[in-house]
């Protein structure tokens, strides 16, 4: 789980005016499967950790604090 979780980076979905506004679920959870990991599971925990790097990414844009391009 934890590479499917390193791998959410690249697999964001962008707002037409810049920001992340989530991940691409359709593509995680397909990475998911492809991986091994219960889709199930992924179903359950990708909604959280999405919630907290698009409000860290948010948090990091407000403050001046980067790009965001890393997560």
């Amino acid at each position: 789980m934890r590479d499917l979780m390193q791998a959410a980076g690249g697999q964001l979905r962008l707002a037409p005016m810049g920001g992340v506004i989530g991940f691409d679920m359709t593509a995680l959870l397909a990475m998911a499967r492809a991986r091994g990991i219960d889709p199930a599971a992924a179903a359950e925990l990708l909604p959280h950790v999405e919630a907290v790097v698009v409000e860290t990414l948010a948090r990091q844009a407000r403050s001046g604090g980067g790009d965001g391009g890393d997560v």
